[in-house]
């Protein structure tokens, strides 16, 4: 029999409670992230420079260095009402499989429309664009969870979109293009000849299978060439991307009140660091200020470990060298990933701001291999019924370390990670894994 205290396994918030701010963590850090350069001049980029890419308003977020709070757009708070507040789950299912004194928790961004948090920052911004004029918006996407976010927030907001998904992602996932497509937008595989970047990437490498890198260059360039009113759009990596993520983490500190509990270890997949960024950074800023010592952790894919074997310089954020100088810890921004099934994670650089955290030792990395993913991943369906996505499964295989850990010291340590999406449009994958033929590739 369960206890009175085990019998809560689900934390909701009401309508009213969905936060009506995000939080702009660039203002409490310690140390503040190095400024974003202009590659020509190596001075920083000004608002006027980057609102040529991104929307104006988004510009100013990611500038923002003085504004702890911004206020969400009663039109976007509006949208987030369509699936939000997300769940948080005890994962008692998992507990047991694991043998764990640790507590463990998730946020479930799965039930999402579209089956991913990316959707947290897409509806931003395109109402930004919207605002503007915008009758176009452009973007990348690995695995394809940013892009039908993206796709599906055009599309709301009356707009078109053109994706330019990363050409192994676009082959190896067909119902993520699928799901894009049925949203209305244009669907490229990246690298592709109708840019000339692309071209440029082609010509020198003919069987270039395509990264977020080569994506990015594509899309940038086609926002800059379309004739009508045409913004990029961006899934992770910059800081205003972060910002609209936090609505995760500011979720979970209330539920996490309600199950009585407060985390000591933060878990979260790292492509870019959007979503890590979203469920982490509320509760640093109670390690700021408030004598916490909550552990975040970022778990990588072994493949793709920028964070862990990485170097901290300015670097591009493409490949073709059209965004701004970034701070970054990164593997160099012409470096080709392999083909993991975690498309969304195969990407070359952190983000500025959780860069700057990681020079400053406020969270930590972890690299996990693809099988190692996988087989946690597997473990925690059968424990929670949930098929997690691949990109899910290192934070899950992360969490499962940090838990046996637990059970080996008999710590009942409270663990909290971030279910990002789920996997069922990446079945294919799994049957690459259950068939025995997925393989370990290490940087």
């Amino acid at each position: 029999m369960l206890s009175e205290r085990m019998k809560q396994k689900r934390y909701f918030l009401p309508e009213d409670e969905i936060p009506r701010q995000w939080y702009n963590i660039q203002a409490d850090m310690p140390n503040k992230p190095m400024p974003m350069l202009d590659p020509a001049t190596r001075e920083p980029v000004t608002l006027e420079q980057l609102s040529e890419i991104f929307s104006v308003e988004c510009c100013r977020q990611e500038l923002n260095l003085t504004d702890r709070w911004i206020d969400i757009p009663e039109e976007v708070r509006e949208k987030y009402k369509f699936y939000r507040s997300t769940p948080l789950v005890r994962a008692y299912g998992l507990e047991d499989a694991l043998g764990t004194p640790a507590h463990i928790y998730f946020k479930n961004e799965s039930v999402s429309p579209v089956g991913s948090h990316k959707l947290n920052s897409a509806l931003a911004q395109a109402f930004y664009c919207k605002q503007e004029g915008v009758t176009n918006v452009t973007t990348e996407t690995g695995a394809g969870q940013w892009g039908t976010a993206l796709s599906y927030a055009a599309n709301l907001f009356g707009m078109n979109a053109a994706v330019y998904q990363v050409k192994v992602s676009y082959e190896q996932k067909p119902y993520r293009r699928s799901m894009m497509q049925v949203f209305g937008a244009q669907v490229t595989p990246s690298p592709s000849m109708s840019t000339r970047a692309g071209k440029d990437i082609l010509t020198a490498m003919p069987n270039h299978q395509g990264s977020l890198g080569t994506a990015i260059s594509e899309a940038i360039e086609l926002a800059r060439t379309t004739p009508e009113k045409c913004k990029y759009t961006l899934g992770s990596t910059m800081s205003h991307v972060s910002l609209h993520q936090t609505v995760i983490g500011l979720e979970a500190e209330k539920q996490m009140e309600m199950a009585g509990e407060y985390p000591d270890i933060v878990i979260a997949c790292f492509g870019g660091g959007s979503n890590f960024s979203g469920l982490a950074f509320p509760f640093m800023r109670h390690n700021f200020f408030d004598g916490k010592k909550t552990r975040f952790i970022a778990a990588e894919p072994s493949s793709c470990p920028k964070m862990t074997k990485g170097v901290f310089e300015y670097d591009f954020g493409d490949e073709a060298g059209y965004t701004p100088l970034i701070p970054m810890f990164t593997l160099g921004h012409k470096f080709q990933p392999a083909n993991i099934h975690a498309g969304g994670l195969r990407y070359h650089g952190a983000g500025g701001v959780v860069s700057q955290l990681m020079k400053d030792n406020i969270m930590e990395a972890v690299d996990i291999r693809q099988t190692e993913s996988f087989k946690a991943g597997v473990l925690f369906a059968k424990a929670e019924g949930i098929v997690p996505a691949p990109e899910s499964c290192h934070a899950i295989a992360a969490t499962i370390r940090e838990a046996e850990i637990c059970r080996q010291t008999g710590e009942s340590k409270v663990i909290l990670f971030n279910l990002t999406g789920h996997g069922l449009m990446d079945m294919s994958a799994y049957d690459q894994y259950l068939s025995g033929n997925l393989i370990d590739i290490d940087y």
